[in-house]
């Protein structure tokens, strides 16, 4: 009871089945909730670009204006991308549905597999990002960095499990402060720069081509930066969350998504290259813009925590995300049938509680920083970027719908973009971390399989297709009794309700109890024989298991094993009793033909 009133306090009484359309979303909430991820990776993904780049000296930090450029339309040509999937699947066309739509099964789960994985890390990554704005604020904290990100990740989970209107509710305010606190950070940086109120210091021109830094180090550079993109698909795998009408709303939500993401990418890109902004210590590239153009008053302090905010709830796109893949999966019989129920908030807890768990072992494990975290990722998401936009271009090619001409060479060109970019980043990253993830992706691939062949092969088993009429099948009744209380007559009474003619066995260990026993049986045994089982070496499942197979020498008959148990009132006092219930009911429960009822007898305090 007392369990049940404490998650009543953090989830929220239950909602029925008939609340779920009322959970849907508006745009305004929709973009908080499904776009915050991608609005947040801003904060950190000209920080490391800039962390690539310092790596050939200062000269070459003016590289991140083109490389930013480069990164800006990128973002725009998978956004549009993504718009036509949504246009395309109007129920929701994530990667893994479209792939398997248009590819097959085993493309589909290669890009959920990398999903998965990428949200994952999205959380870490994100959560990691909010508290180093944190710790470059209040530098005292940073020892206390993994506990603080836990803590974090706990409070994105509860908000979650509260259910999907009640978490964007909660995240929309620091998510449109956040776009509103840095977009007037850019304006001012930018027009305080062009009209002269500001002193800058921009980086030193870099030389023509890629003299001095090399082909190598720019495509890593540009890699780093595309973590810029993480979180897009977040939109078109939601739409089943949109109000009416879903689709239309969700490409309007895409469009305010690459719209807001690029202005803030390519405002922070200029300003670090304006104000000469050098990456390195315990503070970030946007703590150190701020400060230069605020000052460390209250402006600096509300930018520093909007991004803390921002950053921590971008996890929440995760949230929404990784359990609505889980569920399509889990429908499909790739994971295990858990993923696919929902909780009290008509949200899927499972996936909620096990992407909560697993963020948290990796932030404990990389110590919560953010530059360990990140060559882990960015690759799933190209993963699933390049096949899901080379699902669209087979559909396209099969369907021939109208504009299928030009629709095709759209998402023929993100295909290939986004298909470069990827072989960039595993390459780039391979021996930095990456190669984690190209080894858990086929693996994760592997045991989707093997759960899916389980669930084929119980399918086949259960199925009444070809099965022959049964044959009559015979019971006999069993009451396992080690000694004659209450609780044995009882347990004798329930197995007279099962059959007429129950037996009680009793395996003997020690002759005296065994007379104790049978002298207590004729006043209270209610008529049932006692069969005593001699035990020569005190074992106790031993002789029960030959007297059992005795009695199922006929295939088709069936023991019912009926066990008395008497339940302590204290949970402490189960340690103080043997648990011969336990023992026996493990012992049968691969045992064919043979059926375990226990009967409890509860004790007062």
């Amino acid at each position: 009871m007392r369990l049940y009133r404490l998650k009543r306090l953090f989830v929220g009484s239950p909602l029925p089945t008939a609340q779920q359309r009322h959970e849907r979303l508006g745009k305004a909430t929709a973009l908080a909730v499904f776009a915050s991820d991608p609005l947040s990776s801003v904060a950190y993904a000209t920080e490391e670009i800039l962390f690539v780049l310092i790596l050939a000296g200062s000269a070459a930090l003016s590289y991140s204006l083109p490389i930013g450029v480069g990164i800006a339309a990128l973002i725009l040509i998978v956004v549009t991308s993504y718009r036509q999937t949504i246009r395309a699947y109007p129920q929701g066309g994530g990667a893994y549905i479209v792939a398997k739509d248009n590819l097959g099964v085993f493309p589909s789960l290669v890009a959920g597999a990398a999903l998965l994985i990428d949200y994952v890390l999205t959380v870490a990554v994100s959560v990691a990002a909010g508290v180093a704005a944190v710790t470059s604020a209040v530098p005292e904290l940073f020892p206390y960095r993994v506990w603080l990100c836990v803590l974090a990740v706990a409070g994105v989970a509860v908000a979650n499990l509260r259910g999907v209107r009640e978490s964007g509710k909660i995240f929309a305010a620091p998510t449109y402060v956040f776009v509103v606190s840095i977009l007037a950070m850019v304006t001012w940086g930018v027009g305080g720069a062009l009209f002269g109120l500001l002193r800058v210091t921009p980086y030193a021109p870099h030389a023509p081509g890629l003299e001095g830094i090399g082909l190598f180090l720019f495509l890593r550079a540009f890699s780093a930066g595309c973590t810029a993109l993480t979180g897009v698909e977040a939109v078109s795998d939601g739409v089943p969350a949109f109000k009416p009408p879903e689709a239309p709303n969700a490409r309007i939500v895409m469009a305010w998504l690459g719209a807001i993401s690029v202005a803030m990418f390519l405002g922070i890109t200029y300003l670090a290259y304006d104000l000469g902004i050098v990456p390195g210590g315990n503070e970030t590239v946007v703590s150190k813009i701020a400060r230069q153009l605020f000052g460390t008053g209250p402006v600096y302090f509300e930018i520093q925590a909007v991004t803390m905010l921002i950053l921590l709830l971008a996890a929440n796109t995760s949230f929404a995300d990784f359990p609505r893949l889980s569920f399509f999966l889990a429908r499909d019989r790739f994971i295990p049938r858990q993923f696919a129920t929902q909780g009290d908030r008509l949200v899927f807890s499972n996936g909620i509680l096990i992407l909560a768990g697993v963020a948290s072992l990796l932030l404990v494990v990389f110590l919560g920083d953010t530059h360990a975290l990140l060559p882990l990722y960015a690759i799933g998401v190209f993963v699933s970027f390049t096949v899901s936009q080379s699902g669209m271009v087979r559909r396209w090619l099969r369907l021939k719908e109208e504009g299928w001409w030009w629709r095709v060479w759209f998402n023929g060109v993100g295909a290939l973009v986004t298909g470069i970019v990827m072989l960039t980043l595993a390459v780039t990253k391979f021996t930095e971390g990456a190669w984690i993830v190209v080894v858990l992706i086929p693996t994760l691939v592997i045991g989707f399989l093997v759960v899916h062949r389980h669930y084929a092969e119980v399918a086949g088993q259960l199925s009444l297709e070809g099965m022959a009429p049964p044959l009559p099948m015979t019971n006999t009744v069993l009451v396992v009794v080690g000694d004659l209380h209450r609780g044995v007559v009882k347990a004798i009474q329930y197995a007279q309700t099962l059959s007429p003619s129950p037996k009680a066995v009793y395996v003997e260990t020690d002759p005296d109890r065994t007379r104790r026993l049978e002298e207590k049986w004729g006043t209270w045994g209610l008529g049932v024989p006692l069969i005593v089982l001699t035990s020569p070496y005190r074992s106790l499942l031993g002789p029960l298991l030959e007297y059992m197979d005795h009695l199922q020498e006929n295939e088709n008959h069936v023991v019912t094993i009926v066990i008395p148990e008497f339940i302590p009132a204290r949970w402490w006092q189960l340690g103080l009793h043997n648990q011969t219930a336990l023992l026996i009911k493990g012992a049968m429960l691969f045992r064919k033909n043979v059926i375990v009822t226990d009967v409890p007898y509860l004790l007062r305090h």
